[in-house]
């Protein structure tokens, strides 16, 4: 099946190719002639993942899907969420996002250690956090909606080479220890946010005529 992928991540292109597997061919944006930012203005994640596949839709006329992931960090009440790709400016430099998470949670540390040697009792800041993907698939002009989560913490400083994105500082409960960057593609994929949603997708596919 032919599907178009809104991203130009090349990252991520890899990546749902990997998890959806044989019987899917996919193109990315560039490979469909579109070049342009797709919108994404709504406070949701389902409200940009929506925005994005229907954009597409309406252009190209194929079936295709969008995601929208965000990362929420409990101790910067769910921030950065919808903002995720452009937490630290427009540019959408994760080296500069992961900074700004890290570099956020140092100073509500900071602030308790300080509070701590004036007396006062304060709780420790937590850096659980969870990933969290929303795929919109429109097929034959039919919307379905699939969801994943993974879950886990932020580590202290980024480790690894592979992956993408927040990877280097997101420690997933399964793998305690090693960041989604230390680990292999193989392990990313079999727990990770966007490959729940996307085997979803598939598994819905699968049961299609279509």
């Amino acid at each position: 099946m032919k599907l178009v992928f809104a991203t130009g991540n090349s990252g991520k292109l890899r990546e749902a190719s990997e998890i959806l597997g044989d019987g899917f061919e996919l193109s990315s944006l560039a490979q469909v002639g579109i070049t342009e930012d797709i919108p994404e203005t709504g406070n949701t994640l389902r409200a940009n993942s929506l925005q994005k596949a229907q954009y597409l839709y309406d252009i190209c006329a194929c079936n295709c899907f969008a995601d929208d992931t965000g990362l929420e960090v409990d101790a910067l009440g769910g921030a950065p969420g919808v903002y995720t790709a452009r937490y630290a400016g427009d540019d959408k430099d994760f080296n500069k996002n992961m900074d700004k998470v890290l570099h956020e949670l140092e100073v509500l540390e900071s602030e308790r250690s300080m509070a701590a040697s004036l007396g006062l009792k304060t709780k420790k800041p937590s850096r659980r956090a969870r990933f969290k993907s929303v795929i919109t698939l429109i097929i034959n002009g039919e919307i379905k909606m699939f969801e994943g989560t993974l879950e886990g913490e932020i580590a202290r400083e980024k480790s690894g080479n592979g992956g993408f994105g927040y990877d280097p500082i997101f420690i997933a409960d399964e793998y305690p220890g090693q960041t989604l960057a230390d680990i292999t593609e193989e392990q990313k994929n079999e727990i990770s946010h966007r490959g729940k949603a996307l085997r979803a997708m598939a598994e819905w596919l699968k049961t299609q005529n279509l």
